[in-house]
């Protein structure tokens, strides 16, 4: 049996604006496009570009699709991932008989890593296991929450030990909830039908550089595909969310989807693995426009398979994943 209390839990996912105001939307917007990581142009050139131009005009079309998702508890990424949040903090302290301390943080945006370790400081942790909420890994994602956990210790002179998780994109209960959450999907809807992996895109010179997300992705889908027993013709894999002129992760969604009705695939189911929780890339880009695309270009059936979010399946894949990855603690 576990010691649990000798450690804390540390979960991060992105981040999301306070509000859904395109001042909100403009603050959170410059410090995750500030970020080298997830662009890595030069400041002199990209900073001038990012707030005179990008930020004035972008800022208030995505406010405008935050306030189509927006839940009466705020931005349905921190509500799903504190649920989540939440119910593997259960789960551990009923497992343990005491109580595992589990916080939440934002990469950008609140709430803050800070924020959050000092709450763990207070529970009296001095080890801490790093979760980033992506399951598979990037330098765009996971690394750049791991700069923000270091950031934050910058000026701590207590130093907690820490433990980072790289990813799970080929975990078995990863896969198998994946695939439950695929055949619950068949099931409701009374037929199988192609299934489409869409995965957040990056430009392709990062891969090319050598991030292993590509690689980590497909590995995602091949394992799905062999746990749903799906023929080479039955599903596919596309990359969403490009963003800019460079050239990005291919095949794209989009053009993908505009293709499909003729080659007479009229009906389809799209997941997106690469997102824990359902956020605005999900809800608005993938169920909306995506689904828009889709049906303009001919196809008749379009239903988007929800993130794991707070499923029971998602709390016993991350209570395995903090239970193996904090041994050396017990």
């Amino acid at each position: 049996m576990h010691n649990y209390s000798n450690y804390g839990v540390l979960m991060m996912n992105l981040g999301t604006p306070d509000g859904s105001e395109a001042s909100d939307v403009r603050r959170y917007l410059r410090e995750f496009l500030s970020d080298s990581r997830v662009v890595d142009v030069n400041p002199l050139i990209w900073q001038p570009l990012l707030n005179l131009v990008i930020l004035p005009f972008r800022s208030p079309k995505v406010a405008k699709v935050y306030q189509q998702v927006w839940m009466d508890e705020g931005s349905p990424l921190l509500v799903l991932s504190n649920r989540l949040k939440n119910n593997v903090k259960k789960a551990l302290s009923d497992k343990a008989g005491h109580t595992v301390p589990v916080e939440l943080a934002m990469t950008y945006g609140n709430p803050s890593v800070e924020s959050a370790a000092k709450a763990l400081r207070e529970q009296g942790v001095n080890n801490i296991i790093v979760i980033p909420m992506y399951p598979q890994f990037s330098s765009t994602t996971t690394a750049a929450a791991y700069d923000r956990v270091m950031l934050s210790l910058k000026k701590c002179p207590h130093w907690p030990s820490l433990q980072l998780l790289h990813d799970y994109a080929d975990h078995p209960m990863y896969i198998k909830a994946l695939a439950n959450s695929i055949r619950d999907q068949w099931d409701k809807q009374g037929e199988r039908r192609h299934l489409v992996l869409s995965y957040h895109g990056i430009p392709k010179r990062y891969v090319t550089n050598g991030d292993p997300y590509a690689r980590r992705c497909e590995k995602t889908s091949q394992l799905v595909a062999e746990e749903l027993e799906l023929g080479d013709h039955e599903w596919t894999h596309v990359y969403q969310s490009r963003f800019g002129r460079e050239e990005w992760l291919k095949p794209y969604a989009d053009a993908t989807l505009k293709a499909l009705p003729s080659m007479g695939i009229k009906k389809i189911n799209v997941i997106s693995p690469a997102f824990s929780i359902d956020c605005i890339e999900t809800l608005e880009e993938v169920t909306l426009e995506l689904g828009d695309e889709f049906k303009d270009n001919g196809g008749l059936a379009f239903d988007y398979i929800p993130a794991l979010n707070d499923t029971p399946d998602h709390v016993a894949l991350y209570v395995n994943l903090i239970e193996k990855n904090t041994q050396q603690w017990s």
